[in-house]
């Protein structure tokens, strides 16, 4: 059996579990994005034909590759249906270890027998997750980077027990889906989440301070590191509660350095989490970035 003959369940529609279902889709795989909420899933739906339809107009696949990747794409409400005889599960849910965890409870109650369950957490434990199921050997994370269809990395974490042929099996698997992965034995924050939480929050510390606006700060990082996006912006599209939850934790277990900038703090409280509310350190109408409305700083 090749692996584009496994069927691929990805629990969470989202922006994250919407790019990660186009991603298996668009590479052969029967696949289901899963979440209670039937909006989100119209939603998701409608985002991946428009990057296929996008694809096939840019001229960067055929009209008939497009079809058959919509066809393969399921979505479905209920886990329990969708997770029934999957080989591969990734869960995109929220920053929650017990979320996380009854997800895969209940997903391993129907899967295959040598299913691996896979996380696409940026900052919980691999290992913690991996107690919900009865083979933490075939518990990984796999974690993606935002857009899913043009960030080429996934890191592949290591849990206490995940064994070698599950690590060789999702280093396939990404493979297939024109990934390139690189294996990360567990720690807060893995590699890429420590790096950009720091980047995220000093660029708010910054911009709390008044040291520049937020349009200047994101044109640093961009033009002088050559950043495909600023820290402000990528925190407006990841969202501001999720860096929130994700500092958090690292404060907790990685030390001081990581203490959220309290204006991150907030703007959650306020509801100002970015893309997804209309809002965040930028305003956005119809998905599109407001000109000018970025926040000023100290000024504010």
């Amino acid at each position: 059996m090749t692996l584009q003959n496994n069927k691929v369940v990805v629990v969470g529609a989202g922006l994250m579990g919407t790019g990660i279902a186009h991603a298996f889709a668009a590479s052969g795989f029967a696949t289901t994005l899963v979440d209670s909420n039937g909006q989100a899933l119209d939603r998701a739906q409608q985002a991946i034909h428009k990057i296929l339809d996008d694809g096939v107009k840019l001229g960067k696949m055929e009209a008939t590759a497009a079809e058959a990747a919509k066809s393969r794409l399921g979505m479905q409400p209920d886990l329990t249906a969708a997770a029934a005889g999957a080989h591969l599960l990734i869960e995109t849910v929220s920053e929650n270890l017990a979320i996380k965890k009854a997800v895969m409870t209940q997903a391993a109650a129907e899967m295959a027998d040598t299913a691996i369950y896979s996380t696409n957490t940026s900052a919980l434990s691999v290992t913690e997750i991996a107690t919900a199921v009865n083979c933490p050997e075939r518990v990984v994370g796999m974690h993606f980077f935002n857009p899913v269809h043009k960030m080429k990395l996934v890191e592949l974490v290591r849990g206490l027990a995940t064994s070698d042929e599950t690590v060789a099996t999702m280093r396939a698997y990404c493979e297939a889906i024109s990934k390139q992965s690189i294996v990360v034995s567990e720690s807060p924050g893995l590699t890429t989440s420590r790096m950009s939480a720091l980047a995220g929050n000093e660029a708010m510390w910054m911009l709390q301070e008044g040291t520049a606006t937020a349009e200047d700060i994101d044109t640093a990082l961009r033009l002088g590191f050559n950043h495909p996006m600023g820290p402000l912006e990528l925190g407006d599209l990841t969202g501001w509660d999720t860096r929130l939850a994700v500092l958090k934790y690292l404060h907790q277990t990685l030390g001081d350095k990581f203490r959220p900038c309290p204006l991150i703090i907030k703007m959650v409280a306020a509801g100002r989490y970015g893309r997804k509310t209309g809002h965040g350190v930028y305003r956005y109408e119809n998905g599109q970035r407001v000109p000018g409305s970025g926040m000023k700083g100290s000024a504010l």
